[in-house]
């Protein structure tokens, strides 16, 4: 797969800035996340087709996938933008206004992005594993996200500060002893670590509940720093599944 990214930050990050990270993502899909995952994925800066996005210019693509850096706030119109240019191509977004208001470098947020569109392009994966509230008794269908469970925890390679991310273990029914759940195997404050399908503090999860018939957000109790997370940062995922669902339902009832 080789993923595009398009600068649309109109001047507030450089194209070198850009390859500088690019260079570290593509290190960490290559030496970190594909002897895991064995998916993987080439990170390309490309160029613009308009100084100014706007719904009637052409696909800002030359690879399988699209990660656009934007300077906009409007979520619904950087998602019509890339509906009209590219439907049904894979594709995520960096707000720097979201990255800023989450208190961590873009950098993180390119990086969380890239390998969460690598293990789920279409955002239409989903894994049945128990609820995450210890308090419900049911299974659930988590969304197969490789970093919101640990999005608050980052490491650096080449001095770029990238996403932690979870192993495939994280995604089974049981915790085996001593399993490695996460890459960076963080243990937190009660001596314990990720258990699977669990979250760590900062991160939260994504699923869909059979019961409610709806998708619906989990964080630990109290943790106000991932619920401040989950809520700037669940408009743009959100936005991205509901694209994808409506048009599976589109389909569905065309036929």
């Amino acid at each position: 797969m080789i993923i595009s990214v398009i600068n649309h930050s109109n001047g507030k990050i450089s194209d070198e800035e850009v390859q500088h990270v690019i260079r570290a993502i593509n290190r960490q899909v290559k030496e970190d996340f594909m002897p895991y995952w064995s998916l993987g994925a080439t990170i390309r800066l490309e160029g613009r087709s308009s100084k100014t996005p706007n719904q009637q210019t052409h696909a800002d693509m030359r690879g399988d996938a699209v990660i656009y850096l934007w300077d906009k706030t409007n979520v619904k119109d950087a998602m019509g933008y890339h509906e009209l240019n590219n439907q049904g191509i894979p594709y995520g977004f960096v707000f720097l206004s979201i990255a800023a208001e989450l208190g961590e470098p873009w950098s993180v947020t390119l990086s969380h992005e890239v390998l969460e569109l690598i293990g789920d392009p279409e955002v239409n994966l989903l894994v049945a594993g128990p609820h995450p509230d210890p308090k419900k008794n049911h299974d659930v269908f988590h969304w197969y996200e490789m970093c919101d469970a640990v999005q608050s925890e980052t490491y650096e390679i080449d001095g770029v500060k990238l996403s932690n991310f979870v192993l495939p273990l994280y995604f089974t029914g049981t915790d085996e002893f001593n399993g490695r759940n996460d890459f960076l195997g963080t243990v937190n404050a009660d001596g314990g670590s990720l258990k699977s399908f669990g979250v760590n503090p900062g991160g939260y999860v994504g699923f869909f509940d059979p019961e409610l018939g709806d998708h619906n957000t989990f964080s630990r109790n109290a943790d106000t720093k991932a619920k401040k997370r989950m809520k700037i940062k669940a408009q743009v995922k959100e936005t991205r599944r509901a694209i994808r669902y409506k048009r599976l339902a589109k389909k569905n009832t065309n036929k």
